[in-house]
């Protein structure tokens, strides 16, 4: 069995794939395997025993916005009875920022991987603050997510399909060269995004008052590109999956309890340890007792070469995240130690426009004992709060170890 062949297969496949989104759609109607009684959520499998309070608190919140419950105790009730299942986003063709929970009847937006074939799907950014991702399901957070799937999904698919598409692997390179790493810094990657879709949110919307409405929406949202990256990454990173003998790591993701990884040559099976709490800035008022472990799909960004591997190219992100700009040329630097192949399409300026590293082969992790550098947002450890800071963190090696060993017994290596 030759791995170097198998990951040199799966990291050009994960390179050339051209993430291009294609429009917006009820989740119900689009995500694989996706039904009336089932929640996505970020990360590995979990129980509503095991789930941290940003988890419970975004799932109260989807079956509030479902109408099948009214608090958090039916909510419960509801899942505990098995009445309502939870599934990984992965499953699902999908993924979600921090709690990730995406219902039956909320929008998604659907990328095609138009090299591979293969669609990825994730739901709408809501922006930054008290918001149904980090746990908050007030009425506040509720009316948002109804205006956005009622009033800006609509005008968002008309807009999208009047374009024939928006090329979001494009899109990156030319954030990556703007500032942006793709993961907690997305200011140019969503000026772009709304560059891109302004002229045919005009024509499409038949309202001027609601067409403003929109384009506020995401003007003021310096995350708004980011569910449709994360997608992207999602339909790059699938198209490297299922690869007989390969080590690259084709998924990381934290459900707020739990951080879990997959390997291309290792199937669905998924490797956890639990999740850390991320260090760095905070929100005034708030400190690390507060903060809830790591959450979230969003760690496909770095699983796709972007992000926090990309960090070079992004030094204002640490007056987010902590650290200082020589942090940021570092954190991608040691990347390159741990991945098999660097990125043709997106390049780091300060490095003479080298490819990002791309391709986490679980073999050079043991090797090293460098684990992936992940940049995040920090939720408050209660349900209902929201965000409280940014920050860093890295995954547990006991994961990495754990799934080499079982890459060795399933290859006889």
């Amino acid at each position: 069995m030759d791995i170097d062949k198998a990951n040199q297969e799966a990291t050009q496949k994960m390179i050339e794939a051209r993430a291009m989104l294609t429009g917006l759609a009820k989740a119900i109607n689009v995500i694989p395997g996706m039904r009336d009684n089932l929640l996505l959520h970020a990360g590995p499998p979990i129980t509503w025993e095991r789930a941290s309070g940003p988890m419970r608190g975004a799932i109260t919140g989807a079956l509030i916005f479902e109408g099948k419950a009214k608090n958090e105790t039916e909510a419960k009730a509801l899942v505990e009875s098995g009445e309502i299942a939870l599934e990984p986003c992965h499953h699902h063709q999908t993924v979600g920022p921090m709690a990730g929970v995406t219902s039956p009847s909320m929008s998604v937006y659907i990328i095609k991987n138009e090299t591979h074939g293969n669609q990825a799907f994730s739901n709408l950014n809501e922006g930054y603050g008290k918001v149904l991702r980090y746990g908050a399901f007030d009425q506040e957070v509720q009316k948002r997510l109804r205006w956005m799937e009622d009033v800006m999904a609509p005008i968002l698919n008309g807009a999208i399909e009047a374009s024939g598409g928006i090329d979001i692997k494009a899109l990156l390179s030319e954030a990556l060269h703007m500032g942006d790493e793709g993961h907690n810094r997305n200011k140019a990657g969503s000026i772009l995004f709304l560059k891109a879709l302004a002229p045919n949110i005009a024509k499409v919307s038949k309202d001027s008052k609601v067409t403003c409405e929109v384009l506020q929406a995401i003007g003021d949202n310096a995350l708004s590109v980011l569910n449709p990256v994360m997608a992207a990454c999602k339909a790059m990173a699938d198209a490297a999956h299922g690869i007989e003998g390969s080590t690259i790591v084709t998924t990381m993701a934290r459900n707020g309890t739990d951080f879990g990884i997959r390997v291309s040559g290792m199937g669905e099976q998924w490797f956890t340890a639990p999740a850390q709490i991320p260090k760095g800035l905070y929100f005034p008022g708030y400190k690390d007792e507060d903060a809830n472990p790591d959450i979230g799909d969003s760690t496909i960004t770095e699983t796709a070469g972007i992000g926090g591997f990309a960090m070079a190219g992004a030094p204002a992100i640490v007056t987010f995240v902590s650290g200082t700009p020589q942090d940021a040329l570092n954190a991608s630097l040691e990347m390159y130690e741990i991945t098999f192949s660097e990125h043709k399409y997106f390049t780091i300026p300060p490095f003479d426009f080298r490819g990002t590293p791309t391709g986490i082969d679980l073999r050079k992790v043991i090797a090293t004992g460098i684990t992936p550098r992940v940049n995040t947002g920090i939720a408050h450890k209660k349900a209902g709060i929201g965000q409280i800071g940014a920050g860093l963190v890295r995954p547990p090696i006991k994961m990495f170890e754990e799934a080499l060993m079982a890459f060795a017994e399933k290859y006889g290596v």
